[in-house]
């Protein structure tokens, strides 16, 4: 989308088309895209009919407020979702920031999170055209500049401000995961972490050996999913090298300090599965304590206990039965048993879940959930429920 396009987009004459497309159940049908041309231009009634389909897929980061928000594709994947964006503002508010720049904001989805939260913001972002949906985002509760994040810190930036960056993951071959590509570059954020309040945000999978070791780290989670690393300039409550896991919406923050690895022991009464944050920091050996728990088998992040504990750091299955790792017999149970529904969890196996449950050829009322996981006793299918 060009900057004239993005520009007549957000204005009076593109909240009418918006209005007009929104009402079709599928605003990308031949019969809704006739109508639209009847008072736009192809590429506007193009551009409203993309608008309402980002809208719609957007409500699962922003819930109801999507309708009113300006996105693009890129934007929308790599925007952050509401409660981190929300979570990040409140760590930003409780450090003493007043005023933060958020370099390279894309559609502006933490600014919007910084402004509400009462912080002062200024945002840059590269595209233009992005920048004129971003500015409409955030209305008149913060600025946003177009250009180079690196080039126009130095201007934009006063003592004591806090920064954020999300550095784009995206080349003109698409996404990326190296850092090498990111923009602005890697160098330039660890910079920022060491000179001033600063958050950076990165992909849950960023390789330990990237990550500065003076800064703190969160894990963060949202409704079960791994969103991100969170990469904070150290701080009291976040001291320098410290780990947490941060659980939204609950609120939760833990921190995972170094503790001594569980031991190896055999099946219990119960299983906990670590959440994918606790797992991605280390976390293990801290649930392992919580439950007074012990690995199935070394780098298996599964634990066994015979003691049940509520930890949200976890999920806990009751076991049932303990099955031989083999298909017959698997297959010999749930046709007694009546599973038609069958959830397969595999770790440190090589085992296609899906493949299994196809050859497994499953029939009846009743549905179930196997583990397959090594054990000291060998491999074995825990057939269990949660709690």
């Amino acid at each position: 989308m060009d900057s004239s396009l993005a520009r007549w987009l957000v204005g009076p004459e593109g909240a009418e088309a918006l209005a007009e497309a929104s009402a079709w159940p599928d605003p990308s049908s031949l019969a809704a895209a006739q109508a639209l041309r009847r008072r736009w231009t192809p590429e506007q009634s193009a551009a409203v009919t993309r608008q309402v389909e980002l809208r719609r897929r957007a409500v699962v980061k922003f819930g109801e407020r999507a309708a009113g928000l300006f996105f693009t594709s890129d934007g929308l994947e790599q925007a952050t979702r509401e409660n981190v964006a929300r979570w990040r503002a409140a760590r930003f508010v409780a450090a003493g920031a007043t005023r933060v720049i958020d370099l390279g904001c894309g559609i502006g989805a933490d600014s919007l999170a910084f402004a509400e939260a009462g912080l002062e913001v200024v945002a840059v972002e590269l595209d233009p055209a992005t920048a004129l949906l971003a500015q409409a985002n955030l209305g008149e509760r913060g600025r946003v500049v177009a250009g180079d994040a690196v080039a126009l810190a130095d201007e934009l930036l006063r003592p004591g401000d806090a920064v954020f960056l999300d550095p784009a993951r995206r080349t003109a071959r698409g996404r990326t995961w190296k850092l090498a590509e990111v923009s602005p570059p890697w160098s330039y954020a660890v910079r920022l972490l060491r000179e001033r309040l600063a958050c950076v945000k990165a992909a849950p999978g960023l390789g330990y050996a990237e990550i500065p070791p003076a800064v703190a780290v969160a894990g963060v989670e949202e409704r079960g999913d791994f969103v991100e690393l969170s990469l904070w300039s150290p701080s009291p409550d976040w001291p320098p090298g410290s780990r947490s896991v941060v659980l939204l919406p609950e609120g939760l923050e833990q921190r995972v300090e170094q503790r001594a690895e569980p031991v190896v022991g055999g099946v219990g009464r119960y299983l906990y599965e670590p959440r994918p944050a606790v797992i991605r920091l280390n976390g293990i050996p801290l649930v392992a304590e919580q439950v007074a728990g012990w690995r199935l088998a070394p780098g298996i992040a599964y634990l066994a206990s015979d003691t049940l504990v509520a930890t949200p750091l976890a999920t806990v299955f009751e076991i049932e039965q303990v099955l031989p790792h083999d298909e017959r017999t698997l297959r010999a149970w749930a046709r007694e048993a009546g599973i038609g529904t069958l959830e397969i969890k595999v770790r440190g196996l090589e085992v296609d879940p899906a493949l299994l449950r196809r050859r497994l050829k499953l029939s009846g009322p009743n549905s179930a959930t196997v583990v397959l996981t090594p054990t000291p006793a060998g491999v074995r299918a825990l057939v269990a429920h949660r709690l």
